[in-house]
């Protein structure tokens, strides 16, 4: 008993390094684990104390007394895997699937602010790492020993919508020769700017998916916290620029294994390796990915599944609905939120609507929004330029004049982005294209208004002045393609500008001569000798 108790525990201390299972009931490969265990024992049992028996009956006698605890162990597992995957079925849980994510209605042009030209993120994710990928090449220093990790994060780092790309050692003896320092470096990508910025560190990160033994990130996580059941591990940046993991806790919220639901995270420094769990509600502010996309949109299919209970889903589909096929994210009040459509369940290339969801603290909206799924309208961006046989990436939503808008970059073959295009969500015919984001959101905006989407804002009365003297000083300058004049008169510091071709008078005006000057009295430029402001109207005395 002895020899089989230590050769099961050397087998159980292997199998825990190795697979990191977690030590909970609600966790499967738990069970998997107990299991092999309770096998191990017996078969070592029946092989050291050997297989003399007076017969098949005696022998089977044999084998009962020697793995009766084990039996009972596994025994009971079964019972217990059995009954919890029962209560924690669809069939009888419906509507406890369907309360999984809970939704708030919301107004799209009230909550989602505006964006303008300079703030619209222009990188998907794989333009981000082609990006990284190339600033990384230049890199003498660290291209030869490290590479980067192609599963960059997008986050909100201080204030601006960035992609977090980590480095992995470039194999098992480039780890060796490093792993003193640790990884000296991380990658942001400004998804904006399209800037890749090098952040170097003072101390290396020693904990990363790419160690080998203890300081495995998945590992260091399992040693300090055993029972804990681990959604995703994601990389993640303090506002300080110190690089943290941060690992999704989650639990089983029906039955013994239905229900996954997010119940905090574990913020784990990757240079000294210190950590430490937060509840979901408390998570610190500038953490932006907590909740999973992937878990987000099975929780809300569930929603739009069950929401009329199980045989609606299966007989009459009444109100069911479900995510479209992909998702993309959003920077909003310092957070980052994921976004999705919602269809019917009938698979049409139609929107009911979409959601928000906040991946750090799981606040979930709803819009109510008819129009074109994401699809549909990369088919129409696609179609606009037909002629080129670009490829649309994945859409973007915006708040553009108070309509939700499809964002996406255009891409040839070689995945250079090429043009960016506008889809109106509602209109999918209203597309614009553009060579720069700001060339296409000014076609979207005429666009919008030419189809009466919205009103085009009368321009504001300015307030208005006239003076009358002699010319101090007049200067000229070309300005496109017309002649601009400064005049300045002897009763003060100002300069009134007049456009020559509108005032022809202005070109034969001397110095001491006598005009009148109608201006604008807001001034449109402040230089040293003073206001410039512009005129409307001159006239020669």
């Amino acid at each position: 008993m002895l020899i089989s108790l230590l050769v099961t525990l050397v087998f159980g201390a292997v199998y825990f390094y190795v697979q990191l299972p977690a030590l909970n009931i609600h966790a499967v490969d738990f069970y998997t684990f107990v299991f092999l265990m309770c096998a191990v024992y017996c078969i070592c049992n029946i092989f050291v104390t050997g297989f003399r028996a007076a017969g098949i009956r005696d022998y089977l006698n044999h084998l009962v007394k020697k793995c009766t605890i084990p039996v009972i162990v596994v025994g009971v597992l079964v019972a217990a895997g059995v009954i919890g995957n029962l209560a924690g079925s669809v069939f009888l849980r419906a509507k406890a699937y369907a309360k999984l994510l809970p939704l708030e209605s919301g107004d799209f042009a009230q909550e989602v602010a505006e964006v303008t030209w300079d703030q619209i993120p222009k990188l998907d994710e794989n333009s981000a790492n082609t990006l990284a990928n190339k600033k990384m090449g230049e890199l003498s220093d660290l291209v030869s020993q490290f590479e980067v990790n192609p599963e960059s994060v997008q986050i909100n780092y201080q204030d601006r919508p960035v992609r977090a790309a980590y480095l992995d050692y470039g194999g098992v003896i480039k780890w060796w020769n490093n792993r003193k320092a640790g990884i000296p470096a991380y990658l942001l990508i400004d998804m904006v700017t399209q800037e890749v910025s090098v952040q170097r560190l003072e101390q290396g990160m020693k904990y990363s998916p790419s160690e080998i033994f203890n300081r495995n990130i998945y590992r260091h996580l399992r040693f300090r916290y055993p029972t804990k059941m681990f959604y995703d591990v994601y990389f993640e940046v303090a506002d300080d620029g110190t690089p943290y993991w941060c690992a999704t806790t989650v639990t089983k919220t029906i039955g013994l294994f239905g229900g996954t639901d997010v119940t905090g995270a574990v913020l784990i420094n990757a240079v000294t390796g210190e950590g430490e769990f937060y509840e979901i509600g408390s998570v610190p502010s500038w953490v932006d990915r907590v909740c999973s996309a992937r878990l987000i949109m099975e929780q809300y299919d569930y929603y739009g599944l069950y929401q009329g209970g199980f045989w609606n889903s299966i007989l009459g589909q009444s109100g069911c609905t479900k995510t479209t096929s992909g998702y993309n994210y959003i920077a909003m009040d310092d957070d980052v939120w994921v976004y999705t459509g919602v269809t019917s369940v009938g698979g049409d290339e139609s929107n009911l609507g979409f959601i928000l969801v906040n991946q750090r603290t799981k606040e979930s909206r709803y819009y109510s929004c008819a129009g074109a799924n994401e699809n549909a309208g990369m088919n129409s961006a696609e179609g606009a330029v037909q002629q080129y046989s670009y490829r649309a990436t994945f859409p973007i939503l915006l708040n553009i004049g108070g309509e939700p808008t499809y964002f996406m970059a255009l891409k040839d073959a070689s995945q250079l982005v090429k043009m960016y295009a506008m889809v109106n969500v509602s209109q999918y015919q209203i597309v614009a294209t553009g060579s720069t984001v700001e060339e296409c959101q000014e076609s979207y905006a005429a666009l919008m208004q030419k189809n009466g989407i919205v009103e085009v804002p009368p321009a504001p009365e300015k307030e208005s002045g006239e003076v009358t003297g002699r010319v101090a000083d007049i200067r000229s300058s070309v300005m496109d393609g017309d002649t601009y004049y400064f005049i300045r008169l002897q009763e003060g510091p100002e300069y009134y500008l007049i456009n020559g071709k509108e005032y022809p008078v202005a070109t034969i005006l001397n110095v001491e001569d006598k005009v009148t000057i109608t201006f604008y009295t807001e001034a449109s430029e402040e230089d040293g000798e003073g206001e410039i402001l512009t005129g409307v109207s001159l006239r020669r005395k």
